[in-house]
């Protein structure tokens, strides 16, 4: 398989960064600048999004499988919402040697169950499933103005997260059918209990992609967790409020 498009940055041990559904690395430059004097930052285009190429039929195994192969091994793992869940699948490898996960604004569950009220109602995912089928930027635009509804400098935020796509490059597609498929499948509740090294979850006070529920009860399911609630936050805190997550990041684990 093709290799992914990443970029590197900084000095001192790894720190990998995964965006989330829909986007590009270049949302993570203002936290990379931020942590570029403490860690060797790497942040990955998923597969089909931004400058990475698209393999045709991939799978949800093989795109960890891709992924796996090109992290540096020992790093801390840092993912964004969608990102967030392929690092907790990720560091579930030994191999992979992870040192440290930083989950933010993500979610074991994305899709709401009779026994996890934390999510997206299911029906509000099949739609966006719809509307992807007919229109994916009107899609991607929708679920954008989502992520930054009441959070502080919401106009910034989505000026940023639209920034990016325009200047980076838009996800194809077949790669956005495939994420939205993982958001509306994936249940990561029982992974989580067994990841054995420190985490710390993120999460954005008024976050109405992964509200701040499912941060606390993904805190709860982690054997070693922190949560770090940011006020006035909403589902892209490391854009609103990168200085406190990039200090968050750096304090000891």
């Amino acid at each position: 398989m093709s290799a992914l498009y990443s970029e590197t940055s900084g000095t001192g041990p790894p720190l990998v960064l995964l965006h989330g559904w829909g986007m590009n690395l270049r949302v993570f430059d203002p936290l990379r600048d931020a942590l570029a004097a403490h860690f060797t930052v790497t942040a990955f285009d998923l597969p089909g999004h931004g400058r990475s190429p698209w393999p045709e039929s991939l799978s949800r195994t093989q795109l960890l499988t891709l992924l796996a192969a090109q992290l540096p091994r020992g790093s801390t793992l840092a993912g964004w919402s969608l990102g967030g869940q392929l690092c907790m699948q990720l560091a579930a490898d030994p191999a992979l040697d992870v040192r440290r996960l930083v989950l933010i604004a993500s979610t074991p569950r994305f899709v709401s169950g009779t026994d996890w009220p934390h999510g997206l109602a299911a029906q509000t995912v099949e739609d966006f499933a719809t509307q992807l089928a007919r229109d994916p930027d009107a899609t991607v635009a929708s679920f954008l103005e989502l992520q930054v509804r009441g959070s502080a400098g919401s106009g910034m935020v989505l000026q940023s997260l639209m920034r990016s796509l325009r200047e980076h490059g838009r996800a194809q597609p077949a790669a956005l059918a495939l994420g939205l498929q993982q958001l509306q499948q994936n249940d990561l509740r029982a992974a989580a209990r067994e990841l054995p090294m420190t985490t710390l979850v993120i999460a954005g006070e008024y976050d109405r992609v992964t509200p701040p529920g499912a941060a606390e009860a993904l805190s709860r399911l982690l054997p070693r967790a922190a949560l770090r609630l940011l006020r006035r936050a909403g589902h892209a805190p490391f854009l609103s409020h990168c200085d406190e997550v990039a200090a968050a990041m750096l304090e000891p684990s």
